[in-house]
């Protein structure tokens, strides 16, 4: 499937191509609210005649989006003639947003013979240890998958609301030295959360991430619990931090949430003026897709960038992971290119 329109920017004349992409996954990955076996992704290239820069989003169901809503979304703005200062203010934030953004900052980069670190004020981003995720299974087959990374320094275990603690205890034990973090994705209720954070606490997790579903997390202002929540569906952009910093301790900023490179670094910067601890994290995608995030990740405490390591596939030149740690190759997304 693909969608192709023209862009005009205020400085010149953009072609916007915006094709979806499916990559198969090397095992299924679940998570509380259902089950992925391939990354459905949409890649956006910005083409200003002599040079290309590039973009990749992943349409996410909860918030709405399919690959066709997304493609649309890219057509509209397309037809429409937009630069990248005005993407924030003309399209709603989320994967097509993320990938015209990205793609518009990677152009750049080759117009003016910069990286986008340099462009950002960024350092050139160097090797990071990421969380490795273990998905949801029978708390047997989640000590297994944790036994094969136990080297990695992080580890986060996806969760539901049935029996969590036996899949955290299976984690700890077959990975004693890692750090945890606890991702029920919005399955747990808040008596439940109240209820397990003690065990949890004992099981020396470092981080709970978006225990309760967005819609019902006001009753988290008056909870006092011993290990650390984040919000994740809870925090797109850097409007919602405000109410964010009365609910949660840490936020995971994500590039399709947050509609691109330009908010999140907004983000990043009001998340640690407020004090508040930063994690940088994707979804299950392609290394295009995690090259931009990659920028964030240098002083973030928690960075969860495995998306690309649960592909049976990954692009050509893609991340380099090892043992939960992982580096970009040279010459990718946001270098200046021959």
């Amino acid at each position: 499937m693909e969608a192709i329109r023209v862009l005009c920017s205020s400085a010149r004349m953009l072609r916007l191509i915006a094709r979806s992409e499916r990559w198969p996954l090397s095992r299924p990955f679940r998570i509380a609210r259902g089950v992925k076996t391939a990354a459905d992704v949409v890649v956006v290239e910005a083409r200003d005649g002599e040079r290309v820069g590039y973009g990749e989003s992943v349409p996410y169901a909860r918030y709405g989006e399919n690959v066709e809503s997304v493609l649309a979304e890219i057509a509209a703005v397309a037809e429409r003639g937009v630069a990248r200062e005005e993407l924030q203010r003309v399209l709603r934030p989320g994967a097509a947003r993320n990938a015209i953004d990205c793609a518009l900052w990677d152009l750049e980069a080759q117009q003016v013979r910069r990286s986008v670190a340099e462009l950002a004020g960024l350092s050139e981003p160097d090797e990071i240890v990421t969380a490795v995720t273990i998905s949801i299974d029978a708390p047997e087959r989640m000590a297994e998958a944790a036994a094969a990374v136990a080297a990695a320094p992080l580890i986060k275990v996806k969760v539901d609301a049935a029996a969590p603690l036996d899949a955290v205890r299976a984690v700890r034990t077959a990975a004693p030295a890692a750090r945890l973090i606890v991702d029920p994705n919005e399955s747990w209720s808040v008596e439940q959360l109240c209820g397990l954070s003690p065990a949890l606490a004992a099981l020396k997790v470092d981080l709970i991430e978006q225990p309760v579903a967005a819609d019902l997390d006001a009753a988290l202002e008056t909870v006092r619990l011993t290990v650390p929540l984040c919000a994740d569906e809870s925090a797109h952009t850097s409007a919602d931090l405000e109410r964010v910093a009365r609910r949660y301790q840490a936020v995971n900023v994500k590039l399709d949430k947050a509609g691109g490179l330009t908010e999140a670094l907004k983000m990043r910067a009001q998340v640690r003026a407020m004090g508040l601890t930063l994690m940088v994290g994707c979804m299950v995608s392609t290394s295009l897709g995690v090259a931009p995030a990659l920028l964030l990740a240098a002083d973030a405490r928690f960075v969860d960038l495995d998306g690309p390591w649960w592909l049976a596939q990954d692009r050509e030149n893609g991340m380099i992971f090892d043992n939960g740690r992982m580096r970009a190759p040279r010459g990718g997304w946001g270098c200046v290119r021959a």
